[in-house]
């Protein structure tokens, strides 16, 4: 403990026990962090007591404080209150700060013979037409992707006409999501009309006079017998349909309320806010946070930074799981709002779905930003949750393989961020017995491991890494023989067991002494049905490859004056025993440690087996 942060706990020790907000400075008498506390001097204290358990933010956080000051109020929540206040004047840089960085999205209409209509973040002098400004960039972006749909407008990077008639149309042409103004099939004339029509949609302020303009269209041109016009406007009704029904994912038309979820991946998180209207998907923004260790008060800070800058808010917040200080919070958003706010954490029913796609999104935006997918952050993630871990990035799975004893071999893989790891998977030949034991065999594959990390620790890689993360194929007697070891060699590490059903297929996952049934997380299932075939395919292929060998051994210590070690020198060299059957006997001879006698009684031997 250094003699500063000796001082400052002494200074903390001697605060009030009262609620209140402090204010933690660097050396420029800047305001890092603002924090609010029901006991002051424990809160504040704690900041400058021992390290060990302190979290990597707060450790950072206290590493520049140098002095800090505090304001004393008369109840927890006017402490919430104030220290929303100073949060929002000082931006200091370790509180969580979700700004409203939405600056001004716009719809572009480029002016071209065949002009096209984009999504654009900001102005420009290239001639174009700008409607707009728009606040969310993805009320517009989902604006245009629907026009471009139901309008049959290319969405692709031709230029008209340069490009009409040179290659074939694109997918979208097949799936009736384009009129392929790139094979000529729709005329300039008609094309400005679409546009034309595309725009008018947009501009409605909703989809129902949109769509009564159209049957209104539609049935003139039904009258005036012009059936291939009319049936051209009841396809763009239907796909108007369509696009709009898939935004009705909440069942009450008038439900208005946000949704917040987390996605984490080692260090890395990701923060998804979804935003419903009259039982539509409205608007949705994610950010990024870094060394989140507490999700309770992530989520808690979340919050509150979201609506510091924000004046919209609903009557309903639903939420990914639990809120530090969630009365205290749900009372600040109420005196906000004007009226009650509620913080819901949904189990079951349509907002239980609306929370899980929340944090899907979270889980693809996260996944995005490392070049990874979505769904394997998401099976991850539900792993985690399952086995109430804190990461599974790096998995590491063993499986024992023999024929009733001879050719004990064992392998492990490796998943790296839900995927297979090739580049670390091993083998191992058991060495400590002969027969079947398989527990014997698994632990003896476990201490060989760690016994390898102690030498190669200082490298990181390979068996110098450890993993999150255990998996071993099979059930109690596994986990029973291998957590001896992981004692031995002082690791904590999470160890399960990948229990299969009467027909070799993932059933649940072993915990010693009882079973986790995986069977209804869809993502988390497949994911460690993945790694059991996995480890189970890597370890039976190393057992045949290696009974093949010993099978071909044992052949050729039938040959006078072969042993063991000849017989192993000659696969060495020859690999396949037809090679060896084909060899002559200089070429056997060639071999270091094949004396004439030996190369010639191994082409007698061949030469009588073809008699």
């Amino acid at each position: 403990m250094t003699e500063k942060i000796k001082e400052l706990r002494k200074k903390a020790m001697a605060l009030p026990l009262q609620s209140g907000v402090y204010l933690m400075k660097n050396k420029d008498k800047e305001i890092i962090y603002v924090g609010k506390a029901k006991k002051l001097k424990n809160r504040v204290s704690s900041y400058f007591a021992s390290q060990t358990n302190m979290q990597t933010k707060v450790r950072k956080m206290v590493s520049h404080v140098d002095d800090f000051d505090y304001i004393i109020t008369d109840s927890e929540f006017e402490a919430l209150v104030l220290e929303c206040s100073l949060i929002k004047q000082h931006m200091p840089k370790y509180n969580i700060l979700l700004k409203d960085d939405k600056g001004y999205h716009y719809i572009k209409v480029t002016t071209s013979p065949y002009p096209r209509i984009q999504f654009a973040m900001q102005k420009t002098d290239d001639g174009s037409t700008y409607i707009g400004p728009y606040t969310s960039a993805f009320i517009v972006r989902e604006a245009v992707d629907a026009a471009q749909k139901i309008f049959k407008l290319p969405q692709c990077n031709k230029v008209f006409p340069r490009d009409i008639g040179k290659g074939r149309p694109c997918l979208n042409f097949h799936i009736g999501q384009c009129s392929a103004p790139c094979t000529g099939k729709i005329s300039q004339k008609d094309y400005a009309k679409s546009v034309e029509d595309a725009l008018s949609f947009l501009m409605k302020k909703g989809t129902d006079e949109a769509i009564n303009e159209m049957k209104a269209e539609m049935l003139e041109a039904s009258e005036n017998l012009e059936f291939e016009k009319a049936a051209a406007l009841r396809d763009r009704i239907a796909a108007i349909k369509r696009i709009t029904d898939k935004q009705k994912v909440v069942s009450d038309g008038k439900t208005e309320q946000d949704v917040f979820a987390v996605s984490q991946t080692g260090d890395k998180t990701c923060l998804m806010v979804l935003r419903f209207e009259m039982g539509k998907l409205c608007d949705g923004e994610h950010f990024f946070l870094t060394d989140v260790e507490d999700l309770p008060m992530t989520r808690s800070e979340s919050i509150l930074s979201y609506y510091l800058v924000r004046d919209k808010i609903p009557p309903k917040i639903l939420v990914d799981g639990e809120v530090e200080d969630e009365e205290l919070i749900a009372e600040w958003l109420s005196e906000k709002r004007g009226r009650k706010v509620a913080i819901v954490h949904p189990q079951i029913g349509e907002n239980a779905k609306l929370v899980e796609m929340c944090r899907a999104n979270a889980a693809e935006k996260l996944a995005q930003s490392m070049g990874r997918k979505g769904k394997d952050v998401e099976a991850l993630e539900e792993l985690k949750g399952l086995l109430g871990i804190d990461c599974a990035d790096y998995i590491e799975s063993y499986d024992i393989s023999h024929t009733f004893g001879a050719d004990n071999v064992a392998g492990m893989i490796v998943f790296k961020d839900g995927v297979p790891f090739k580049k670390a998977y091993k083998r191992f030949a058991i060495k400590g017995f002969t027969g079947q034991d398989d527990y014997g065999s698994m632990a003896e594959v476990m201490r060989r491991r760690f016994t390898h990390y102690l030498e190669e620790k200082d490298s990181g890689e390979g068996f110098g890494k450890l993993p999150d993360l255990i998996l071993l194929d099979g059930g109690d007697g596994q986990i029973s023989a291998v957590k001896p070891v992981l004692e031995e060699f002082g690791l904590d590490i999470p160890l399960f067991g990948m229990v299969k059903d009467g027909k070799h297929r993932t059933r649940a996952i072993a915990t010693g002494g009882r079973e986790i049934s995986i069977s209804s997380n869809r993502k988390a299932f497949i994911l460690v049905s993945d790694i059991q075939e996995e480890v189970h395919r890597f370890a039976i292929s190393y057992h045949r490859q290696k009974h093949k060998k010993s099978t071909i051994a044992t052949t050729l210590t039938r040959i006078e004056t072969i042993g063991e070690s000849k017989a192993k020198l000659l696969l060495k060299n020859f690999k396949t025993l037809t090679a060896i059957r084909n060899a002559t006997v200089e070429e056997l001879m060639s071999i270091k440690g094949i004396n004439r006698v030996n190369a010639e009684k191994i082409v007698e031997y061949f030469r009588n087996e073809e008699t």
